[in-house]
């Protein structure tokens, strides 16, 4: 990478980990603050949910509108409502209150801006290792917030958690506007951003749709089990600032657990089966918290068998949706991915939240693995994914003659499954084995092209 693509990549991930934080810095704890302001379980849920409602809906707009008024703009006008949702739910009084805030801080949804200004800011052929550095770093964020939650809280509370949030929104404008450089022009990224042309083949995609369904779930599980489990903690005698000593040894462990997962299904081609093992993983990491409520050992060996399959799974579709979507959809099928997760976690927080209030705490496991049977269901009819990456070359704007005059060139290449040229665009994309594709006399005909 240049220093310039380095720039990007860093501040980008910050601004990503940043929105990862302002979810889940208050998950571990926030239903036992709650429970303060209302003996209304399904409020407390939708609070949590609240968030993933508004980027559902905002998400793709933004996206959008930064095709048209810039990247950065859209960008700070997200940070400030951010920032503004942030300290409404910091001053609030009433559940209520946070609920408005919650919403205020899920429509400064810039996720699908921030990636789209990545992607004007980094070459074709350096843009999946910027996007794998961002996902790192929502990993990270994830982990982080698990581990750190309950110590802030004693330190500040969940008021002081969302002020907290907010001013590091606030701080994160300067650094967009600063740091980050500025792109020599705003163009469109089939590979980065949603194009409506190509939604209906997305949805059209049964394979897809089993992905999004298993995004879907796995948030809306996550969202749901924290309605319940800092109860499930507290009352085996835990205070609420000292949960950290069950969350950061199993975030720890399930982290060391997950890398060599990773790796074998990568390597081995087993990308399926270990798919499938960690929604089997999931579903038992259910049924045992339905089970062990009243006992503590029982509730920490779920939280780390739901954890590992959690962090398998977290790292795992991304790379699944690059396989599987045509390369020129891969921006729309991400973003309908996106805002099935957001869609997840809203469902999760809300019927978490009303199964805990009107039924009791151990429906709200049943519900989570009643989503992962579904996606275990859904996981074993679909077709081993094909063990191809995505490899992109710029090449220049060309006619539609010429682009198509190229791909049949790059089509009888050793290890080329599939080729894509967007000749608006300038961009060659390719789906290429894993091994053995002629890297070599590929990059030496579109150089000579470009010569």
């Amino acid at each position: 990478m240049t220093v310039g693509e380095q720039r990007a990549t860093v501040s980008l991930a910050g601004i990503f980990g940043l929105r990862m934080l302002g979810m889940f810095l208050i998950l571990p704890v926030f239903a036992l603050y709650a429970k303060d302001l209302t003996s209304d379980h399904a409020m407390i849920g939708l609070a949590l949910g609240m968030y993933g409602l508004t980027q559902a809906v905002l998400m793709i707009p933004f996206g959008m509108a930064s095709d048209k008024i810039g990247r950065k703009p859209v960008i700070v006008f997200g940070l400030l409502l951010f920032a503004v949702g942030s300290f409404m739910a910091a001053s609030a009084t009433s559940i209520e209150g946070i609920i408005l805030g919650r919403a205020i801080q899920g429509a400064g949804a810039i996720s699908a801006a921030v990636t789209a200004l990545l992607a004007d800011l980094t070459r074709e052929e350096k843009r999946t290792h910027a996007m794998a550095v961002i996902g790192s770093t929502i990993g990270l964020a994830f982990a982080v917030s698990l581990a750190s939650g309950p110590v802030i809280y004693r330190w500040i509370g969940v008021p002081g958690m969302f002020g907290l949030t907010g001013i590091l929104s606030l701080l994160a404008i300067p650094v967009i506007l600063f740091v980050t450089p500025n792109p020599g022009k705003t163009a469109f990224h089939s590979d980065a951003e949603a194009n409506p042309a190509r939604l209906k083949d997305v949805l059209r995609n049964p394979e897809l749709l089993r992905l999004n369904w298993g995004i879907f779930a796995l948030h809306a599980s996550q969202m749901a089990m924290f309605n319940v489990v800092p109860f499930a903690l507290a009352q085996d005698g835990l205070q609420v600032a000292e949960h950290w000593k069950v969350y950061l040894p199993v975030v720890i462990v399930s982290f060391v657990f997950m890398i060599p997962v990773i790796i074998f299904g990568e390597r081995q081609g087993r990308l399926k089966q270990t798919l499938v093992g960690s929604v089997l993983l999931m579903l038992v990491a259910q049924l045992l918290l339905s089970a062990s409520m009243n006992f503590f050992w029982g509730v920490a060996l779920a939280l780390l068998l739901f954890f590992i399959a959690f962090n398998v799974l977290e790292a795992s579709l991304p790379s699944l949706i690059s396989k599987i979507a045509p390369p020129e959809a891969k921006g729309t099928a991400m973003g309908v991915y996106n805002t099935a997760q957001a869609i997840g976690l809203f469902t999760g927080g809300v019927a978490g939240g009303w199964l805990a209030q009107h039924v009791g705490y151990y429906a709200v496991f049943i519900f989570c693995a009643t989503l992962m049977a579904i996606w275990v269901a859904l996981a074993l009819a679909m077709a081993p994914p094909p063990r191809v990456k995505t490899q992109m070359f710029h090449v220049g704007a060309m006619t539609a003659a010429a682009a198509e005059r190229l791909a049949g060139q790059l089509a009888v290449f050793t290890g080329v499954e599939a080729v894509t040229v967007l000749h608006e665009e300038g961009t060659v994309m390719l789906k290429v084995s894993q091994t053995g594709w002629d890297e070599e006399g590929i990059t030496h005909l579109l150089n000579r092209g470009n010569d």
